[in-house]
Parts: C-alpha cells; structure tokens; sequence
C-alpha cells in the first residue's frame, strides 16, 4: 500500500455497528501509515473523542445512536472549530444525506462496500485537507443539480464539449480515472507512466479547468460531458 501522504495519519473511528466497526479497525491496523487513536460506538462519544484527541481524520457513519453522523461532524466542524477532517462512511446515498453532510463540513464521502484501496486513498486525501467523494456519489449530486436545473446539462459529445477547455487525449484519459476515483498511484500503474507524469497531467488538469481539487475536477467532467 502506498502512502501518498507521507506521514502518519491519526485516525478516530466512529461506527455503532460492532461487526464493521471491528472490520474497519483491523483494515486501519493494518495499514501502516494510519494510527487508530479511538473508537466511539455514537455520535456523542465522537465528538467527546475528537475533541480529547484532535485526530487528522475522523471516519464516521451517518446513522448513530444519542448524535447522528451529521450532527456530530457540525459540532466538530461549526461548534468546536477542530482542524481534523471529517470522512462520512456511510450505507446512505440519497442526495439528501449528501448535501447535509456536506453542508455540515464533511470533508469527504465514500460508501461501505468500497475497496480498502479506495477507504486508504479517501482518507489520504482528506488528511491533506482535499476533497473526497466516490463517483457514485459525484454522479447523485450531478443529477440533483441537473434536475433542479441548477446548471445546464451539456448535449455535446465529448470533443465539443472540450474545445473550451483544451484537454490533451491524455488528460481526458488521467481524467477519467480521475471520475471513476482512482489514486494518482493508481493512475500510474494504469496507465504504466511515472508518478512524476501522472502529477503533471493531474496540475494541468486542474488548470486548464480553473480548479483547486479534484472533486470539483469529477463534478465539471461529468457536467460538461468530457468523459
């Protein structure tokens, strides 16, 4: 497993759920970049533990007895003002509960059943302070905001729909990899280039579509129809 961080990342488990709660916590383990600090069995606990402990990241779920996921990560975000990221890891997908996790300052979003790869590259990236969200659930956001119309959905095929932009075959390529959630460690071995290539398709990615991270990055190429 790879460290994309660099360094040790604190890690608070919140989850009521004995089984999964046991799992995550062997999977944390197990990882050796990560240090499982606490466990809390509710949402109120959590907060008293991220607050006792400050961790780098706290991993929680959504349904949990005396505080939900999504008040707790308000009180931690809003009310206590820590610097740790919130990790919503939850069996919940309705839009919904999207848009209230992340109003309350979630910082990421990934769904039980996701790979332990795909836990590992989620956490690594919210310890860095970026955004995290599967694409399943970029995908939930995007038809929300199309049905509402908030924005406008783009019937261009792809090759239009980049004239604005001016992607590389290559770029689109690092972006759709980009959209289905993949690590840029995973991107290069895909794609069998260096790491120090992927990073560079990554940075003009980003600029070429005026953004700072790679979630907006996802949002924009679902929206625009470039992958």
């Amino acid at each position: 497993m790879t460290n994309i961080t660099n360094k040790t990342i604190n890690i608070l488990l919140v989850e009521d759920h004995e089984f999964t709660r046991l799992g995550l916590a062997m999977k944390i383990d197990n990882t050796p970049h990560f240090n499982l600090v606490a466990q809390a069995v509710d949402g109120l606990e959590g907060v008293e533990l991220a607050q006792k402990y400050n961790p780098d990241v706290v991993l929680m779920d959504i349904g949990l007895p005396k505080m939900d996921g999504i008040s707790a990560t308000r009180k931690i975000k809003e009310d206590l003002k820590l610097g740790c990221a919130v990790l919503m890891f939850t069996s919940r997908d309705s839009k919904e509960d999207i848009f209230a996790a992340f109003k309350a300052g979630a910082d990421g979003y990934i769904m039980k059943g996701s790979s332990s790869q795909n836990l590992i590259n989620a956490i690594d990236t919210v310890s860095e302070h970026a955004a995290w969200i599967d694409s399943q659930i970029a995908r939930v956001v995007l038809s929300s905001i199309q049905n509402e119309n908030e924005i406008a959905v783009s019937s261009k095929n792809q090759k239009e729909a980049n004239k604005k932009y001016g992607l590389t075959k290559k770029e689109l390529e690092v972006l759709a990899l980009i959209v289905d959630g993949l690590s840029n460690q995973e991107i290069s071995e895909k794609l069998v280039v260096s790491m120090s290539t992927t990073k560079a398709h990554v940075h003009n990615i980003l600029q070429k579509l005026y953004l700072k991270d790679r979630t907006k990055a996802a949002i924009i190429a679902l929206k625009e129809g470039l992958v």
